[in-house]
């Protein structure tokens, strides 16, 4: 399965790890010309393939990307990985939410290609480099953007096993909005904003 879904106009709307010793710089977004937003969703938890050491081992479910120099989203099932792997080798610059960390990790099932060689942006690391702690997703959307979630990772996986793979797409979808709008903000405005485990909201800088 291969679907293109053309987007509305860019506003927010109401929506819907695993770890590696050595820190990682994501590159910058200066000069990309094809900007490529990306999630995706996995067929199992860490739980069941023997923990979080063992990513590879989730396998995708739904990918999907939003690439600026077509103005489209589209959404890849396990089926159709190498076409997903092909544009996001492509890409002048991949944008995502711990993607270093765990969506190329999941790919790295698939293909013997480091796809940490693919220029990236990972908004999750970025804020963990100047806060030195991780960040929800959540956190940053609902205190930037005024949206949040409608599910998470386990609810995807249940709906998977349902053959319910359209809301996955959908849940999938909105993530990709959620980051690429977020990068959009912190490209504009030079900050972003999240709220801390007390329900402070506060700001932190952002240098993309």
């Amino acid at each position: 399965m291969l679907t293109t879904v053309t987007p509305a106009a860019p506003v927010a709307i109401p929506i819907g790890s695993a770890l590696i010793s050595n820190t990682v710089h994501s590159a910058p977004v200066q000069r990309a010309k094809n900007i490529v937003y990306f999630d995706l969703e996995t067929q199992k938890s860490a739980e069941e393939v023997g923990g979080w050491e063992k990513i590879r081992e989730m396998r995708m479910s739904i990918g999907v990307t939003f690439s600026t120099a077509r103005g489209d989203y589209r959404i890849y099932n396990e089926k159709s990985i190498d076409d997903l792997l092909t544009e996001l080798q492509r890409a002048d610059l991949v944008v995502g939410f711990n993607n270093l960390r765990f969506d190329y990790e999941v790919l790295h099932y698939y293909t013997v290609y480091d796809m940490r060689q693919i220029p990236t942006l990972d908004v999750l690391i970025e804020l963990q480099n100047t806060l030195q702690h991780r960040l929800s997703l959540d956190a940053v959307a609902c205190a930037t953007l005024g949206v949040e979630k409608t599910a998470e990772g386990m609810q995807a996986i249940q709906w998977f096993r349902q053959g319910r793979l359209m809301e996955v797409a959908e849940y999938c979808c909105y993530d990709v909005k959620i980051t690429r709008l977020l990068h959009e903000y912190g490209a504009t405005h030079k900050q972003l904003f999240y709220t801390n485990r007390f329900g402070n909201k506060l700001t932190v800088a952002v240098g993309w």
